[in-house]
C-alpha cells in the first residue's frame, strides 16, 4: 500500500487569509504561528528550492490548509502545523508540531530524504 504525506498548514486557505498571512510575516515573523509556510514560502511565493526537492521527490506529498484538512479528512483540534503518514485510509502524524517549530527547510528535506526508503518502499511495490 502506498504512502503518502500530507502536509497541512497552520493557516487556512483563501485569498484574504493569504494577504493577513502576507501582512502578518512583514509586520510580525517572530509571531506567524505556522513554521512550515515559514521555512517553506518566502514572503509571497513558495521557496525555489522546496519547489525542486517537492518535484524531484519520489514521495507523494499533498498539502492542505487548515480548513481544507479539517474539512476534507473530518479532523479537528490536531495540533499544526504537521505533516501527517497516510497508509490506505490510515492516518497518522509523522511530523509534530514541535518538532516542525524547530525545523530550518533543510532540516525538513533532510528529514524526509533520511525516511525514503520507509516511505517509497510500498509506493514501488504497488507500482
Amino acid at each position: 500500500m502506498a504512502k503518502e504525506l500530507i502536509f497541512v498548514y497552520n493557516a487556512d486557505s483563501g485569498k484574504w487569509n493569504g494577504y493577513m498571512d502576507i501582512m502578518h510575516k512583514i509586520f510580525s515573523p517572530k509571531t506567524y504561528p505556522c513554521s512550515l509556510c515559514a521555512i517553506t514560502h518566502g514572503t509571497f511565493s513558495i521557496r525555489e528550492s522546496w519547489k525542486e526537492f517537492i518535484d524531484n521527490s519520489p514521495v507523494t506529498m499533498h498539502f492542505l490548509h487548515r480548513d481544507e484538512w479539517e474539512e476534507q479528512y473530518k479532523r479537528k483540534g490536531e495540533q499544526l502545523p504537521a505533516v501527517f503518514i497516510k497508509e490506505g485510509e490510515a492516518i497518522s502524524t509523522w511530523l509534530d508540531a514541535p518538532t516542525l517549530n524547530s525545523y530550518s527547510l533543510e532540516d525538513l528535506q533532510n528529514h524526509i530524504k533520511n525516511n525514503l526508503p520507509e516511505l517509497v518502499e510500498e509506493k514501488e511495490k504497488s507500482e
